[in-house]
């Protein structure tokens, strides 16, 4: 079974690209999807975190804007949620690629935004990066987010450098153009990868 990594920073068009990979077929493991399981009300990970900042859950219930506080008050946090965060993720995506596997399936895709910093390439056979210029992305995430574009500028450049990303990719859809042009380059991707 071949295994396809999935990454690009925030408002790159990452989770449009994996939504087309998955109408073509391919079954997509959605890390974000994956966190956001663990984190709902009850989710697997709230014990654990109530643990590291006991005021942020309440009553099985994570509340994130508390939670987001404690991390920019003590930033040291952030690596301890992750220490929580990432092993459940990765138990669920091994999961997954059993499940694929004993299905007989040919491909499946890795939709990692931490791919390259979790060290998750190791585990593909390829890495596709979604990439759009920087102002393109700037105004996506502003847009997304509701705040200013230089609040925007400041979040992307806490993530690793879309350069850097590329430079590691082994194929890299653009989604800086229309709709329509994105849609040919995946399309595109699929047919080499049934070729």
């Amino acid at each position: 079974m071949k295994i396809l990594g999935l990454t690009g920073g925030m408002g790159m068009g990452k989770s449009t690209v994996a939504t087309l990979l998955q109408r073509a077929g391919l079954p997509v493991f959605d890390a974000d999807a994956e966190v956001r399981r663990l984190q709902a009300d009850h989710g697997a990970a709230l014990p654990a975190i109530a643990q590291l900042v006991p005021h942020a859950v309440q009553n099985g219930h994570l509340d994130r804007a508390v939670l987001r506080q404690a991390v920019i008050k003590q930033p040291a946090l952030l690596k301890k949620l992750e220490h929580i965060i990432h092993p459940m993720v990765r138990a669920a995506r091994a999961q997954f690629l059993r499940t694929q596997r004993l299905q007989g399936v040919r491909c499946v895709v890795l939709d990692i935004p931490l791919l390259y910093e979790t060290g998750a390439q190791r585990e593909c056979d390829d890495v596709l990066v979604v990439s759009a210029p920087h102002w393109v992305q700037a105004r996506r995430v502003a847009k997304r987010r509701g705040m200013p574009p230089a609040e925007a500028c400041k979040l992307i450049a806490r993530q690793m450098p879309d350069a850097q990303r590329v430079r590691q990719a082994g194929k890299v859809i653009r989604t800086g153009g229309s709709m329509r042009e994105t849609e040919r380059q995946v399309r595109q991707f699929i047919r080499s990868l049934r070729a």
